[in-house]
């Protein structure tokens, strides 16, 4: 394969902070890496390096020769002045720049110079080139390009940015978290474009579908060194368990071997003459290397929700539009105790503007909702908490509160607290400004719990969060005795947690549906092939002039259910419902390592049942609740 990068025995720290220290790899053509660390141990830093935007302490970073890099940043900025159009074209590429300049006169009025630059794109045969940049544009939904790029909000301006990098056609793309505000069908897009493209890629996300989809590779930084895995992230997962199982073997015989060299070293003070030098020097060595111990430190979020009553909220003939765009209409629902609904759907759908309508943050133009007496909310949004750069970590969380009830009359001083959110006592008195992106989330996510809430609303609580707090967090809201909404476009995060999803189609159209999102996503499809062979079916029947009739489905519409059949849709939620319990009862005893491998095997069979009966009974229930 052909070398497109090289780093060698790169370092790289900030003060005393070391991130990495001596790492080499390379990558070479053809390869897709993705890139896993916890919040703050250097991934961001390490792509800004190799873009060349930040320095180093020691090493090399090189390229092949006139490779094409594109480099997708966590916060992309770009030049006051330009437009959409523009940005989505900036680039050094004379074809891709020939194009933004058809774009433009496309645009405009003035078409004058139109003949000499059409000339131009059949001289550069840039038409292929500029079919793709407007299949981009138009699956990242970018319309409006004569808009400022300053006007742009973080998510247009990161949907701009990606299309930069793609329309620019690189051999070697570098990608900071690039399914961040992204709706699931981008995302989908996505996933499928860069398993197709023929290109190398580096990337960091947090999006673990995205990660087994797309990479052939996954890299880990880990205490300050680089890890390499040849598979995707379930293959990942499954090798460095067996790394640390390794280490910790190794650790463990050191310290035995150690007790009995150090048993010498205490009764053999004659033997240390120069014969016994070379076994003294080991003695120090091993002593050094027993010492060594892995940092398992996770983040803890064992805490307690209030009370909640039996009455959560209910919606009553609730609507809200703005201008022609209609988000609800005539909208009711009883939201149950306990339970953990999901919302998804597109961008502009109005999930974020449902979400503030339940808080009270925006009015509905006509009904209301009705909010229980006992419910405490805890709010993390898509904006995050403001907080003062120049403040101290712990000093934030102090200005919310000194303690923390935990339930039962135990409270826990903030310093604690902040240490079950792995914010070292060091790390603590550091200013926010000095923080990661996942660590600013991470102490965003601590102000939210730290309330006691008994209903949480997360609007987009996955994104820049590491894959070892979003597991953690995963865990929390599983056992969490209270109620849950999330909005949120990771798909592997939502088939976790919740119970059923609010699917937003925009136009004020919701269907509610009862499962998770991959189920939900199976059932689309299918209802998606049974819509194309109606629609071929009545094509068919018009093109042989044959009189339509009414088909099976239309027919089955029409009946009511049985008393039989209405038992078994009622027992059918029943089920299910007990069907995800056991579920999430087996993956957490999978996870927790104390099973032997017949243990394992069988929980491994047992869980295939469960999945396959969860599949069966979710589709008779959909077959029934169409007559329902």
């Amino acid at each position: 394969m052909i070398s497109y990068l090289q780093i060698d025995r790169l370092t790289k720290s900030f003060g005393d902070l070391l991130l990495f220290e001596e790492i080499t790899f390379g990558i070479a053509q053809g390869q897709k890496i993705g890139l896993i660390a916890k919040n703050g141990a250097g991934k961001t830093t390490l792509l800004n390096i190799i873009a060349g935007k930040e320095d180093y302490d020691s090493g090399a970073v090189v390229f092949r020769n006139d490779l094409r890099v594109g480099y997708l940043e966590q916060s992309p900025a770009y030049p006051e002045g330009l437009t959409v159009l523009e940005a989505c074209f900036y680039s050094t590429n004379e074809t891709v720049r020939l194009i933004a300049e058809y774009e433009k006169v496309m645009s405009g009025d003035d078409h004058s110079q139109l003949n000499e630059i059409l000339m131009r794109m059949d001289n550069e045969k840039a038409w292929d080139y500029e079919q793709k940049a407007k299949q981009i544009l138009g699956q990242l939904k970018i319309y409006n390009l004569d808009q400022k790029v300053e006007t742009l909000s973080g998510g247009q301006l990161k949907r701009v940015a990606l299309a930069n990098v793609l329309i620019t056609e690189p051999e070697l793309i570098i990608l900071d978290e690039p399914t961040n505000h992204l709706d699931l069908e981008m995302t989908e897009w996505l996933e499928g474009y860069l398993s197709r493209a023929t290109i190398s890629l580096l990337m960091v996300t947090h999006d673990r579908y995205f990660l087994d989809r797309v990479c052939n590779e996954i890299m880990e930084i880990d205490h300050q060194q680089i890890y390499q895995y040849k598979g995707n992230y379930s293959y990942y997962l499954e090798k460095r368990q067996e790394r640390i199982a390794t280490f910790n073997t190794d650790i463990e015989r050191a310290n035995n071997l150690l007790k009995k060299e150090l048993d010498w070293m205490r009764r053999q003070p004659q033997a240390r003459g120069t014969k016994a030098k070379y076994r003294i020097d080991a003695f120090y060595e091993l002593e050094k290397r027993a010492k060594q111990r892995r940092d398992n430190a996770q983040v803890s979020l064992d805490v307690k929700a209030s009370y909640i009553g039996s009455k959560i909220f209910e919606a009553e003939h609730v609507s809200k539009r703005f201008d022609a765009i209609k988000i609800v209409e005539d909208f009711n629902y009883v939201f149950a105790r306990y339970e953990k609904m999901g919302i998804v759907g597109n961008n502009g759908t109005g999930k974020s503007t449902f979400v503030k309508m339940l808080l009270g943050e925006v009015e509905p133009d006509s009904g209301r909702f009705d909010i229980g007496e006992t419910v405490r909310f805890g709010y993390y949004s898509q904006e995050g908490l403001a907080f003062d750069e120049e403040m101290k970590v712990i000093d934030a969380v102090r200005d919310i509160a000194e303690f923390v009830d935990l339930g039962n009359g135990n409270r826990m001083g903030v310093s604690q607290f902040l240490n079950y959110f792995l914010f070292a006592p060091e790390k603590q008195h550091d200013y926010i400004h000095k923080l990661s992106g996942g660590e600013k989330r991470r102490l965003y996510l601590c102000t939210v719990l730290m309330r006691n809430p008994n209903f949480l609303v997360l609007d987009e609580p996955t994104n820049d969060l590491d894959i070892v707090t979003l597991n953690i967090l995963e865990e929390y809201l599983q056992q969490f005795k209270g109620c849950l909404i999330v909005v949120s476009h990771d798909r592997y995060f939502m088939d976790k947690v919740v119970d059923h999803l609010l699917v937003f189609y925009g136009n004020a159209e919701l269907k509610d549906f009862p499962g998770n999102y991959t189920q939900y996503r199976d059932w689309k499809d299918a209802d998606e092939q049974l819509k194309k062979e109606a629609e071929a079916s009545q094509i068919k029947r018009q093109v042989n002039n044959a009189p339509e009739k009414p088909n099976r489905q239309e027919k089955e519409q029409k009946k009511k259910l049985t008393y039989k059949e209405q038992k078994e849709y009622e027992s059918l939620e029943i089920d299910i419902a007990a069907l995800e319990t056991e579920k999430s009862e087996l993956e957490v005893l999978m996870s927790s390592g104390s099973l032997s491998n017949d243990e394992l095997m069988e929980k491994s069979q047992r869980i295939s049942e469960v999945l396959e009966a969860i599949e069966e009974k979710t589709m008779r229930w959909l077959e029934l609740s169409e007559y329902a």
